[in-house]
C-alpha cells in the first residue's frame, strides 16, 4: 500500500505528497475547465501513468534480456469528451523504440506494454490506442 497526501492551495490547485519519498506534484486545472493550467490537471496524471507506466512495464522486460531502452520514450495525447459527462474519452499512445531491429524482440516488447497495470485499471472506460514506432 502507498499513501499519497492531497492538500488543496487554492485557486483549483492541489500539492500531492508522495508519502514514501517525499515527492510533490502540484495539479492545476486546466484552461477549459476555469483554472489556469500551470501544472498537470488531475486527467492530464492519467495520461502520464500510463504513458511512464508502459516504458517502465518495458524497461522492466528489457533489464531482463539485456535489451537497452535508454532512447526510448512516449507521447500520449489525452482526448476529453463532454457527453454524457466530463471525462478522458481517448489516449493515444506513441511508444518510439530506436535500434531495435529484431521481429521477436519487439513483439515481446509490446506484449509486455500491453501489461501495464494502469491500461488494465482503465480499460473498458477509456479508450486506448497504441502506436509503436521502431525507428
Amino acid at each position: 500500500m502507498v499513501v499519497i497526501d492531497i492538500a488543496y492551495q487554492g485557486r483549483l490547485r492541489c500539492n500531492a505528497r508522495h508519502q514514501p519519498s517525499g515527492a510533490v506534484v502540484a495539479t492545476d486545472a486546466p484552461l477549459d475547465n476555469q483554472g489556469r493550467g500551470e501544472s498537470f490537471s488531475p486527467t492530464d496524471l492519467v495520461a502520464t501513468a500510463l504513458g511512464s507506466c508502459i516504458l517502465t512495464i518495458m524497461g522492466i522486460f528489457a533489464e531482463r534480456h539485456g535489451i537497452d531502452l535508454a532512447r526510448a520514450s512516449v507521447s500520449v495525447s489525452k482526448h476529453m469528451v463532454a457527453d454524457p459527462h466530463r471525462r478522458i474519452g481517448r489516449l493515444e499512445v506513441d511508444i518510439v523504440v530506436p535500434g531495435l531491429a529484431d521481429p521477436k524482440l519487439r513483439a515481446a516488447l509490446e506484449a509486455a506494454a500491453s501489461g501495464c497495470p494502469v491500461k488494465r485499471s482503465i480499460e473498458g472506460s477509456i479508450l486506448v490506442v497504441e502506436r509503436f514506432h521502431w525507428s
